[in-house]
């Protein structure tokens, strides 16, 4: 990606006409990671122009199986399906059957996307630096080296799939050393046959279910993505260690259980910031506006005091001064979210770096509770859980 084909991007992203989803795949893959972190921003992008953008999490352009499937090993397998089971941004999942007879699903790293990714990256960078050079207050609003650090992180993550093995581990050890204090157990894992993958080859048990974005396009109960919020909640909020890229894509609904996959990027907060957002929260869902200016300031790595303050909170409450019992496509919370932190930085505050992460869960959230029940209000629904989460166990 050059300098022309970034700012064609943008012009895509941000322009009044819908974004062309095949154009920006045909950009390479930072074009699309660019898209999909876009896909989370209305609180500054049209509700079409999301929408559209959310589609870069699974219309991905597939490449012809037999490039793909040219270095398994096929004595492990009695089939492999030629036809892909799913195509995302940097892998194809294809079903197939193991010779002792399970059935399960081979994910495999498409191609080398790495140098080129990379490459990519370091040009974007290079016009960001140059441009918060002459706009400072860029970084401090928007942070697009920040975002763009991010997004390097997890997608070289994503292009080695030990490191998803690596989080699945990661998340399921929590699983198991807390379930005997905590209600997780509508949450499971798929079995993963490490003997049999490596760096560019994952197999898995098959989940014979569907993901949250395939119900979302037909019909899903509300009651599930409640319960996501408790499960995934649990691991932001209690213990500061989180599946750190949980679109609708990535979860499974199979016989009401709720299946985490895609575990190549886990989060992780300080318990400062986890306990001060659970905070936050719980003061929010009061609608006591004072207080949750105050949670915000404690949770800021540089907080501010005096008039600074005072001038602050004056303008927090008018910030929400249309935001009680309001439904999801009246206010989004991801709106409300983004300039709530943005209020706070030009205010004087400063967040650490895993601030976007645990917002982003929060913004996948609001995405899908607009897309099942958008006239929920999903802030007194999440009220329930917060009170668990405080108290650490379910009452």
């Amino acid at each position: 990606m050059n300098i022309f084909s970034f700012l064609k991007l943008m012009k895509m992203i941000y322009g009044k006409k819908k974004p062309n989803i095949e154009k920006i795949q045909k950009m390479g893959l930072l074009a699309v990671k660019i898209g999909q972190v876009h896909a989370l921003r209305i609180d500054f992008l049209t509700e079409e122009t999301c929408l559209e953008l959310s589609k870069l999490y699974r219309a991905n352009i597939p490449i012809k199986s037999e490039d793909v499937l040219k270095n398994i090993d096929k004595s492990k397998f009695s089939f492999i399906d030629e036809k892909p089971l799913a195509t995302a941004s940097v892998g194809q999942v294809y079903k197939a059957k193991l010779t002792s007879g399970e059935d399960v699903v081979i994910k495999i790293i498409k191609s080398d996307f790495k140098k080129i990714f990379e490459k990519d990256v370091r040009t974007v960078k290079k016009m960001f630096k140059f441009v918060i050079f002459f706009y400072p207050k860029l970084s401090r609003v928007f942070d697009p080296i920040g975002i763009l650090n991010h997004i390097e992180d997890y997608t070289l993550r994503e292009l080695n799939l030990l490191n998803e093995i690596e989080g699945h581990e990661t998340l399921k050890k929590i699983y198991r050393d807390n379930r005997h204090v905590y209600d997780l157990e509508a949450l499971k894992f798929p079995k993963i046959y490490e003997n049999l993958s490596s760096e560019k080859v994952m197999v898995s048990e098959y989940i014979a279910g569907k993901t949250f974005d395939e119900k979302l396009d037909t019909k899903m109960e509300y009651s599930f993505l409640l319960l996501l919020f408790k499960l995934h909640g649990f691991y932001m909020f209690n213990i500061g260690t989180f599946h750190g890229d949980i679109h609708p894509g990535n979860l499974i609904l199979c016989n009401n259980k709720i299946y985490f996959v895609d575990t190549g990027a886990i989060g992780y907060v300080s318990q400062r910031l986890s306990v001060g957002l659970l905070n936050f929260f719980d003061s929010l869902s009061s609608y006591d506006y004072d207080m949750c200016a105050q949670r915000l300031n404690e949770m800021a790595e540089k907080g501010i005091s005096g008039q600074k303050f005072n001038e602050f909170k004056i303008k927090f409450n008018d910030l929400y001064s249309d935001y009680r019992g309001k439904s999801v496509i009246e206010v989004s919370l991801t709106k409300k979210m983004m300039e709530t932190i943005k209020l706070g930085v030009n205010s004087g505050m400063a967040f650490e770096k895993g601030m976007f992460s645990i917002i982003k869960s929060l913004m996948f959230l609001d995405g899908m509770v607009l897309r099942c029940n958008p006239n929920a209000i999903l802030l007194e629904d999440m009220r329930q859980f917060i009170h668990e989460f405080k108290k650490g166990i379910v009452a």
